[in-house]
């Protein structure tokens, strides 16, 4: 799958982070790799819900605006089976939806800490 230019980066980026908000994800971020050595993508939004419910609902309502919005969809998907960390890959950018304390598990942000991070609560 090709890279997207940036404009279009920017415009899915502003999808998903509109989807997650629109079903209350928490604590959302956004972390920008692709100035780092190694990145690979240009791109990790991360946000986290209470329940596994919310988890897959966020999800879904990210695959379905991007379809709807910009006719994409995304190239791998996974976690759906437990939804307690669901991974959608959109090449430029992966969006990590995780349960609360899965997210406080895995310190996801903090293995990019050289990363510049945009909050957007």
């Amino acid at each position: 799958m090709a890279k997207r230019n940036k404009q279009n980066t920017d415009k899915l980026h502003s999808c998903i982070i509109d989807a997650i908000n629109e079903k209350k994800g928490n604590e959302l971020i956004s972390l920008e790799l692709g100035s780092l050595p190694n990145a690979i993508c240009q791109h990790f939004i991360i946000c986290h819900a209470d329940s596994t419910t919310q988890v897959a609902a966020i999800a879904e309502n990210i695959e379905e605006r991007v379809q709807k919005e910009l006719n994409e969809k995304a190239w791998q998907k996974g976690g759906y089976d437990n939804s307690i960390w669901v991974v959608l890959d959109y090449v430029d950018i992966v969006v990590h939806i995780f349960q609360t304390e899965w997210r406080q598990f895995y310190k996801l942000e903090d293995l990019w800490a050289d990363a510049k991070r945009t909050n957007f609560d």
